[in-house]
């Protein structure tokens, strides 16, 4: 009897603590857990919503995307990959890419196509089909091949700006010469026209 009582009570025991083991780390992987969210852009043959693949199962604008996810676009597709704080990627048509991520950076494999960081609060690490890894800010873009890219609108910003600066000191300089050209006749005609009068004592 005092056999069968101490073999429920081990059994008991070994069962409680099977039970805690298992809900502490089911409690502190919960919290490590971060998901990105998918939003899809383009069209579809079929003409519903577009579609991207994601692990190689159709996914729709919505989704939640979890470190080392491969997403893969067609032709006429484009996926934008957020992540909060952390950034935003852009993932260009007839292109894969595998994304991994924690709490405090993103990096990713680029199979094919093309990558844009939209914002980032940290350089993202993108290795290309060649092997090297090009760290990418926001505004910048690499393709598979290894070809680095700077945002074309960003570009056009600074050189749109450049060339107004340069304008502007034009207009300003051709005024001030014009100005002081009139100013200078001006004074010419008042001194040729004048007449000149001497005080008579």
């Amino acid at each position: 009897m005092n056999s069968k009582s101490w073999i429920r009570k081990a059994f008991s025991l070994c069962l409680s603590v099977s039970l805690l083991v298992t809900y502490s780390m089911v409690a502190l992987a919960g919290p490590g857990m971060v998901a990105g969210e998918l939003l899809v852009s383009g069209s579809s043959p079929s003409g519903d919503a577009p579609t991207v693949f994601v692990n190689g199962e159709t996914a729709k604008s919505g989704r939640s995307v979890f470190s080392s996810s491969t997403i893969v676009t067609s032709e006429n597709t484009s996926a934008i990959l957020s992540f909060g704080k952390l950034g935003k990627l852009e993932i260009a048509p007839n292109s894969s890419f595998t994304v991994s991520f924690d709490e405090k950076a993103i990096s990713g494999e680029l199979a094919s196509g093309k990558v844009s960081v939209l914002s980032s609060a940290a350089p993202v690490n993108v290795r290309t089909i060649n092997g090297a890894l090009a760290p990418l800010n926001g505004g910048q873009s690499v393709l598979a091949s290894g070809t680095a890219q700077q945002d074309k609108d960003d570009d056009d910003d600074d050189g749109g700006a450049a060339w107004w600066i340069f304008a502007a000191v034009f207009v300003a300089a051709g005024g001030v010469i014009i100005y002081a050209a009139t100013a200078d006749n001006d004074r010419a005609t008042f001194g040729d026209g004048g007449v000149v009068v001497s005080p008579t004592r």
